[in-house]
């Protein structure tokens, strides 16, 4: 099936309207564009297991902040396009900001909770965009499952309790995090990254990966854990953002690991300008 672009939401109607009545069963892959490997394994995933896969490439405005990346944020519509249909996308919405957010915009979702600390206390505002244009986009599509990747761990909580507590009836998966070779996580914003930057980043999943070790380990103390992932960006030079260890679905903070309780964590650092982020399960050896 031909790639098809839609720019409206009452093309996205109609569309999701025609599949209501078919049957056919959806997989949506919300993203904002520049996309690369974790995006597409998204898609590819959402293939294998739907009838139709539709794709959403919109740099969300509501998500940034004043002082963040907004007008510089990478772009590559027309690569885009062509990288969602090798991945088995059929559909394609790529909304103006003005689609999305008219003139008389004024309703906003907010999660209480797990959209707390983390990236939530170092980005204000930030998940309360997300969630409303996920919800957005769920209620327009109304597609069977949706897929995110696990990179952006707290946002991939956001999203699974709106959808809980809205009762939208959608099934949200997470796959894991989809790295370079040398492991560093992939993210559009890795074009920022200079050279040496490039080879300095890799200290977050280093790090990461050093805590997890030591939890197979049988080291218990968050306090410890947290010192091995704080060491590698000192030693990098990777200026520390937030590094934590929380349950893995409330995201509250953890002081010690516990048999038969889900960890995770989690790791936020700039390089230069460049802010990446990172994440890794833990548990007890």
């Amino acid at each position: 099936m031909a790639l098809k672009v839609l720019k409206t939401v009452e093309e996205v109607r109609l569309f999701s309207q025609g599949l209501a009545r078919s049957g056919t069963s959806l997989a949506l892959v919300p993203t904002m564009g520049f996309l690369h490997e974790g995006h597409l394994s998204l898609m590819r995933e959402g293939a294998r297991r739907c009838d139709l896969v539709a794709t959403s490439i919109f740099v969300n405005p509501t998500q940034f902040g004043p002082k963040e990346d907004l007008g510089r944020y990478p772009r590559d519509l027309e690569g885009d396009l062509a990288k969602c249909e090798r991945a088995g996308a059929t559909v394609v919405f790529t909304p103006e900001p003005a689609e999305i957010y008219p003139p008389s915009y004024q309703t906003y979702v907010t999660v209480e909770q797990v959209s707390q600390g983390l990236c939530g206390e170092k980005r204000p505002g930030h998940f309360r965009g997300v969630a409303t244009v996920v919800t957005k986009l769920l209620a327009m599509f109304r597609p069977t499952i949706a897929l995110f990747g696990e990179k952006d761990y707290q946002q991939l909580q956001v999203i699974s309790a709106l959808n809980r507590d809205l009762n939208l009836g959608v099934t949200i998966i997470g796959l894991p995090t989809v790295r370079e070779a040398d492991g560093l996580a992939m993210s559009s914003r890795n074009t920022y990254l200079s050279k040496d930057e490039r080879q300095r980043a890799l200290a977050l999943s280093r790090g990461l990966k050093a805590a997890q070790a030591a939890a197979r380990g049988g080291e218990r103390s968050v306090e410890k854990l947290l010192g091995l992932v704080r060491a590698e960006l000192q030693q990098a030079q990777v200026r520390e953002d937030y590094v934590a260890i929380c349950h893995a679905t409330t995201l509250e903070p953890l002081v010690t690991l516990a048999h038969g309780v889900p960890a995770r964590a989690l790791v936020a650092g700039y390089l230069g300008t460049t802010r990446l982020i990172d994440n890794l399960a833990l548990a007890l050896g």
